[in-house]
């Protein structure tokens, strides 16, 4: 007589992705049932072989491992989001910086014109980093020119002046750039704009901590954080 493979099959799917813990604890319980009945009644002219009793133990062996790693896996999950929101909650009330290319210009108590700062996520080392300031309207509002920008992430300030020197109207710009070594070869860049963390938004099954920037910016996630202003 042998143990229907069925049972196994059941035990193996069993746990965190398939039955509850209960069920497959049932299902091992009379897994070792029917394995005993099946040594108390065997054949004595053809008894279990020893290779197929061992590897029906191992199965079950398996089936319970496999289980206790999910249980240790999953509590490594829970800390690991735990931390995570830990980790972001701190950042509510600061201002980071993340990909996009929006600058913001504001007039502050005395009446003068201020900017919210942007940068670059450089690839490599830059000779030559080309800053342009466009309104909605695809006008040219703004320009200048970083000489000898490092890799990474950098980051600029402007006065919401013209390049005349002029206070431009409040509201939302866009922020362009164009990086070059030496030879005018193009570099790999990434634009990045200031936004302030309002919240947290815990992680839900398969996904993770994300950080809530309020307006037309969204939610991040903290791997999107380039800077912290």
């Amino acid at each position: 007589m042998n143990v229907d493979t069925s049972v196994l099959n059941k035990i193996n799917g069993g746990g965190t992705d398939g039955l509850p813990a209960k069920q497959s604890e049932e299902l091992r319980n009379s897994f070792m049932t029917l394995l005993i009945t099946q040594l108390e009644n065997q054949d004595p002219m053809n008894p279990m072989e020893n290779a197929e009793m061992t590897s029906q133990l191992a199965q079950i062996n398996t089936v319970s491992g496999i289980e206790e790693l999910n249980d240790t896996l999953s509590g490594i999950t829970q800390q690991m989001n735990a931390s995570q929101m830990l980790q972001a909650s701190g950042l509510i009330g600061n201002a980071v910086l993340v990909p996009g290319n929006q600058v913001k210009v504001g007039t502050d108590e005395d009446g003068d014109n201020y900017a919210t700062p942007f940068g670059i996520e450089l690839a490599k080392p830059a000779d030559n980093v080309e800053i342009t300031v466009t309104s909605k309207s695809g006008e040219v509002i703004y320009t200048t020119t970083e000489k000898d920008v490092d890799a990474g992430v950098q980051s600029f300030s402007w006065g919401g002046l013209n390049n005349d020197d002029a206070p431009v109207a409040e509201g939302a710009y866009k922020v362009s750039y164009k990086a070059t070594n030496a030879k005018g070869d193009e570099i790999e860049s990434q634009a990045l704009n200031y936004a302030l963390v309002q919240g947290v938004a815990p992680a839900e099954s398969g996904e993770e901590v994300r950080l809530d920037l309020g307006g037309v910016y969204g939610q991040v996630s903290l791997d999107q954080v380039k800077q912290i202003l």
